[in-house]
Order: structure tokens, then C-alpha cells, then sequence
């Protein structure tokens, strides 16, 4: 498991200088939501995740998902950021939307929260900031664990990425985490079909194989699409050599 070379450039996404120094050049700029907006998620996390429930949104920056959800009727949604900021311009944005709340923390050491304490998690484009930084498979490792750590059972990691299941299913189909996962997959904002296409809906579980991978006659609509892995935790703890594996913290991986 390496870090996805082929998708990233010359930053370093998972440095939290970079971040505050990206965030202090845009201020001016206003929001940015990576990937998708909440229009186009908005079944999906409707699906999964119930407005009463804790949600955590991991490595929000300064996007609008959260402020969206908030006006679809979410109650109780935390967001942090490795970049200091970044939240210091969210608190001040939304002093006076009590349904949001903004800490600044890493998403590898989240020990600030208590385990079991969140329903859902949504991460849209973290995991692919580590998966661009140095040492990315124990980076990864450690933030997977993190968030299973923080997830009730039955709760869900809901993670909208660009890695397709050869690159993702590798991190987070692991039995250390007790998810059960399905996939969902959408073309990036502003794509166009083809003339004559068929209609197709986006709101079914695509089939993968015993791996998690897609079939090798799948084709994608869009070669640039998105990709949705829902993770539900499953309530039975698993248990390797006689001591609970939902926590992490002293992972090392092969590379």
C-alpha cells in the first residue's frame, strides 16, 4: 500500500503549514468544497445518516457542506482541521449557528474524543490528502483507526474520494475496522454524457467483486468520476490474539 503518486503533485496535503499558508494566500476567495457539492450528496447522506444524529465532517476546511446540511434540518455537526486557519475563520463564520461546532485537531490523533461518540463520519478528500503526504500507509492507518475508534456501532464512515477500489479498498476494507462497505460512484461536477447515452441512476450500490473491486468489464461513465464508500461498522467488535483491534495506535504496515 502506497501513496497515490499518479494523483498527486509537488504539495504536501497532509502538512498542516501548507494549509494555513493556502488558507491565509485565499482568504479572500471565498468557500471551496472539494470533489462535490452537498446538492449532489445530499441522497446519499440522506440515505445513511439522520438529521439527529452527532455527525463528525473530518478535515472541513473552509467548505459549505456542513452550513448546507445545517439548513437540510442536521443538528449537532462537529468539524475539525489540521489548519488552525482554517478554523479560526469557520468559528468566526458561524458563531451564531449553534448546530456547528469547529475544532482545530489531527485527524491521526482525534483523542480529544471519547470512543463510540459519533454516528457518522464524512470525509470528503482527507484520506486522499494523506494518501499525498510522506509516510501516507501509516498516515492513513492511523486516521481509519481513528475514525472507527470514534464510530458507534452501526454508525457510518462516509468517504467521497477520487481513489478508485484498486487504490482505496487496500486501507479501508480491512477487518480491523468491522465495516461493511458499499459503493456508489458519480461523475464530477459539469460532466456531460455522451448524445444517445441511456439514462443511468447513480443511487445504487455498484457490484464489486469478493475483493471490493469493480468487475473487470465495469466501465466508467466519467474517467474523472468520483467514488462513495459507505462504511457501516458492524456491532461485533473483532478480536485478534485476544485483544480488541478497533483501535490502532500502534499499526505498521508492509510497504
Amino acid at each position: 500500500m502506497y501513496r497515490d503518486v499518479s494523483a498527486c503533485n509537488t504539495y504536501n496535503y497532509g502538512d498542516a503549514h501548507y494549509w494555513d499558508a493556502r488558507y491565509i494566500q485565499e482568504a479572500n476567495c471565498g468557500s471551496f468544497d472539494w470533489y462535490q457539492r452537498y446538492s449532489a450528496l445530499r441522497p446519499f447522506v440522506r440515505k445513511y445518516i439522520s438529521p439527529t444524529s452527532r455527525v463528525l465532517m473530518v478535515g472541513c476546511g473552509n467548505a459549505v457542506i456542513s452550513e448546507d446540511m445545517v439548513k437540510d434540518g442536521f443538528e449537532d455537526i462537529m468539524n475539525i482541521d489540521i489548519s488552525s486557519v482554517a478554523i479560526g475563520m469557520m468559528k468566526k463564520k458561524y458563531e451564531n449557528v449553534p448546530q456547528l461546532k469547529y475544532m482545530q485537531m489531527d485527524v491521526k490523533d482525534m483523542s480529544s474524543f471519547l470512543d463510540e461518540s459519533f454516528d457518522s463520519v464524512i470525509d470528503k478528500g482527507t484520506l486522499d490528502s494523506l494518501m499525498c503526504g510522506t509516510g501516507a500507509p501509516i498516515n492513513a492507518a492511523q486516521m481509519l483507526g481513528e475514525v472507527s475508534r470514534l464510530l458507534k456501532p452501526g454508525g457510518v464512515y462516509m468517504l467521497i474520494t477520487y481513489g478508485d477500489p484498486t487504490v482505496r479498498m487496500p486501507h479501508i476494507n480491512r477487518p480491523v475496522y468491522n465495516w461493511k462497505i458499499e459503493l456508489y460512484i458519480i461523475p464530477r461536477p459539469g460532466f456531460q454524457k455522451p448524445a444517445g447515452s441511456s439514462p443511468k441512476s447513480y443511487l445504487e450500490p455498484v457490484p464489486v467483486t469478493e475483493k471490493g473491486l469493480l468487475p473487470a468489464d465495469y466501465t466508467l461513465e466519467d474517467p474523472d468520476s468520483h467514488f462513495i464508500y459507505v462504511c457501516k461498522k458492524i456491532d461485533e467488535p473483532t478480536y485478534v490474539s485476544g485483544r480488541s483491534m478497533n483501535s490502532l495506535t500502534d499499526v505498521t504496515l508492509q510497504r
